[in-house]
């Protein structure tokens, strides 16, 4: 699947993974990479799945109706009678860093493969996954069976030691077709590879050895960097006030997914992912409401498109 294929229609995308309780020094905020990821999509205007489980608790109640009233549907969201809702502890004393105690085990770890779910995979034009819901057999062993019919497969690294293996990693990265990390993530695969770890060298060498379309790095302040179509691209930060970064690299690789499935140049979707990112960055918790006009906005005033 190219960008330009999917010019002519509104592209779906089912995200799939964890959805949880950050528990913050200021209260209990939702929570969880995919989840957040499918907000944001969902605020860009463009059709999303959200494949999670919560527990049969009051925790899980709370969850799937904040989902509802984000826009994203319910339907495969389940319901987990024997595992509680999922909750992470996290310090967030360094504004640029947070820093997660991710409990388990937990709901998400035991999402279930089942036909509804198999149905919105193989029907969607990208599915995003990432490496934490693997961290156990039963969710790991669904999502495998799902990157079988997934079309594009986008991998959000978003690696949270202790809860993911360089296997299972491998795996994923073998699987996908575009793949999203931040720098930090970056120089530790490359030290698992012992390759080089200066992104200009290591973002091609990712994607020959693994057969990837695209490889994303974001750098927090400093932008981020696209390698694809044997080219690397390089989109600077925005200076930003920042509330937090929490959802802020979510709502990132949303803007550029955004941005690869309806055939915009590389440059303008990184550059627009950029603006996205440090909007939400401006603002409290992962999921802020916002607008695309926001971002364009945001763009304009740094001197950008």
């Amino acid at each position: 699947m190219t960008p330009s294929s999917q010019a002519h229609k509104l592209p779906t995308i089912a995200c799939f993974g964890e959805i949880l309780w950050d528990l913050l020094p200021t209260g209990k905020q939702p929570g969880g990479a995919p989840f957040n990821v499918a907000v944001h999509l969902h605020q860009l205007g463009l059709p999303v799945r959200f494949i999670s489980r919560v527990g049969a608790d009051e925790l899980g109640a709370e969850l799937v109706d904040f989902v509802a009233s984000k826009g994203v549907a319910t339907d495969l969201v389940q319901h987990d009678s024997t595992h509680r809702t999922g909750i992470v502890h996290a310090n967030v004393d360094n504004a640029s860093e947070v820093v997660y105690d991710i409990v388990q085990p937990v709901a998400w770890d035991y999402i279930h493969y089942d036909k509804l779910v198999e149905a919105a995979v193989a029907s969607a034009d990208a599915f995003v996954f990432g490496s934490l819901a693997a961290r156990q057999a039963g969710t790991r062993e669904t999502l495998y069976r799902l990157l079988e019919s997934a079309k594009f497969k986008v991998f959000d690294v978003n690696m949270r030691p202790p809860h993911d293996t360089r296997a299972v990693v491998e795996h994923l990265l073998n699987q996908a077709d575009m793949v999203k990390m931040n720098h930090h993530e970056l120089a530790e695969l490359m030290a698992w590879f012992g390759a080089e770890a200066e992104p200009a060298a290591a973002m091609p060498w990712l994607a020959q050895r693994f057969g990837l379309q695209a490889v994303c790095v974001t750098c927090g302040a400093d932008g981020a960097l696209l390698w694809t179509n044997n080219q690397l691209y390089r989109a600077p930060g925005i200076a930003v006030p920042v509330q937090d970064t929490i959802g802020s690299g979510d709502s990132f690789l949303a803007a550029l997914l955004k941005g690869w499935l309806t055939g915009q140049a590389p440059s303008e979707a990184l550059r627009f992912a950029c603006a996205t990112g440090a909007l939400v960055a401006t603002r409290q918790g992962a999921t802020p409401a916002f607008a695309e006009a926001d971002v364009r906005a945001l763009l304009t005033a740094a001197g950008g498109r």
